[in-house]
């Protein structure tokens, strides 16, 4: 019978707790860090979908989603991804957001970091799905190796996104070619 489940919660696109996830995107490959609860992707964009539980019970988790298949346009998804924050009354946004790239396993990463007030859309063109989120913080990572690009978004309260953001880092450093 649990033979069953596991393969069961497996063909679901979800792993039992105790199974270590590998994640695979644009060549590269990782395990997820423990804590990382692996869940059924919302939507058919999502290849990979794990929430991760918030020191402050009055917030929701955090989320680490990965999308394969994206768009390369560094510039015009940073611009995009930025002007869905709103940031502090006596903050600029270039304050609240920090852009670095680095080079690894033969891939190119590029992260953007911001934090403020989200305006969360479920579907981007979608303005009946927002969600204003306050003091949220978001890193998005595009991975560009092998021909592919492919986004991460890491995002939560800025409480939750603290307390895992070594593990995220630890996650990005980890991923290695097949």
């Amino acid at each position: 019978m649990r033979a069953f489940l596991a393969m069961l919660l497996i063909s679901a696109g979800v792993q039992a707790a105790d199974t270590p996830v590998t994640v695979i995107l644009s060549g590269l490959t990782a395990k997820v860090p423990d804590g990382w609860k692996s869940e059924k992707p919302d939507n058919l964009l999502r290849s990979y979908q794990f929430k991760l539980a918030t020191p402050d019970k009055d917030h929701a988790d955090a989320e680490v989603i990965v999308m394969p298949e994206s768009s390369k346009d560094v510039a015009k998804n940073f611009n995009k991804w930025t002007g869905q924050y709103t940031p502090p009354d006596d903050k600029k946004t270039e304050v609240v957001s920090t852009a670095t790239t680095f080079e690894q396993a033969g891939a190119t990463f590029h992260t953007l970091d911001v934090s403020g007030t989200w305006k969360y859309r479920e579907r981007p063109n979608d303005a009946k799905t927002e969600k204003i989120l306050p003091e949220f913080r978001t890193i998005w990572v595009m991975v560009i190796a092998s021909g592919e690009t492919t986004h991460l978004r890491f995002s939560g309260h800025v409480s939750a996104v603290e307390k895992h953001e070594k593990d995220f880092a630890a996650f990005l450093k980890a991923l290695q070619a097949k």
